[in-house]
């Protein structure tokens, strides 16, 4: 082999070596990123289980794909207190699964896919079975702010009844993407939408937002419930008429978000 040859060999031996590096450190870097955000979602599946106890047995919460806005990732089919790393499926916006068949889905993924479709903004979406909030839904008494911390109920919270779109007294789920269509837009831009007879579905800009945003709205039905059960007037913390929330003003403010999410991530560690 000439010498010309010989270099020729080695830079290209280098260029191969370097772009085998960079793409192994790319790899590295976007398996490392799906495994923080996959752990999140765990935790945010403990914390409302385990410490807020806004799920049961049968409610989900699901995050967006913060590098690629159509996919999201929600858990198979399993009570979230028990939710794992390995129980993680990442879907299309169709709720369809990314990865091959999969037939342990949630039967209400198209909650999640459908919101996430409308509402670019919608970063998580959790859906529950509140017993409060159910109660308001099928009540003439309105949901309305009591505490600071509900400032979101003052843009309103819509009901959703699925009866009117199909759906009957024996079956209430929304188990396909018409029904999850129909759902986001009676959420329109508000925070929560109470499904008539069945739960509530709550989004936020972020993954503690969310929950944040489900704790309190949870929070402020109880303590609705309890102020009429007193008897007398009820002060109610309503904006004036026409007023809106200024717009460098959070639900419940950013950093009151993240403080908390990082104290009930606390508590729930290594359960």
């Amino acid at each position: 082999m000439s010498r010309r040859a010989f270099k020729v060999t080695i830079l290209a031996g280098l260029a191969l070596g370097t772009a085998f590096a960079i793409r192994n450190l790319l790899a590295q870097s976007t398996s490392s990123r799906d495994r923080v955000l996959v752990d999140e979602l765990v935790l945010a599946n403990r914390v409302l289980a385990h410490e807020i106890g806004v799920l049961d047995a049968y409610g989900h919460v699901s995050v967006r794909d913060t590098r690629n806005p159509n996919r999201y990732y929600l858990s198979r089919a399993i009570s979230a207190g028990m939710v794992t790393a390995a129980d993680i499926i990442e879907y299309d916006l169709d709720s369809k699964p990314v990865e091959g068949d999969r037939s342990d889905g949630y039967l209400e993924r198209f909650i999640h896919g459908e919101i996430y479709k409308a509402r670019p903004d919608v970063m998580a979406v959790i859906h529950a079975h509140s017993p409060e909030l159910i109660a308001f839904g099928s009540s003439s008494v309105p949901l309305r702010n009591m505490i600071h911390t509900g400032a979101f109920i003052n843009d309103g919270v819509p009901i959703f009844d699925v009866r009117k779109f199909g759906g009957t007294a024996d079956d209430m789920l929304i188990r396909n993407p018409a029904l999850g269509k129909a759902l986001a837009q009676a959420l329109s831009s508000k925070t929560a939408v109470i499904l008539y007879g069945h739960g509530v579905a709550v989004v936020g800009a972020s993954l503690p937002t969310a929950v944040s945003n489900a704790y309190f709205l949870n929070m402020n039905a109880k303590v609705e419930e309890q102020a009429i059960a007193l008897g007398g007037t009820v002060s109610y913390l309503e904006r004036e008429p026409g007023a809106k929330r200024p717009a460098n003003v959070a639900p419940a403010g950013a950093a009151a978000n993240n403080r908390a999410w990082e104290y009930w991530k606390r508590q729930v560690a290594g359960k």
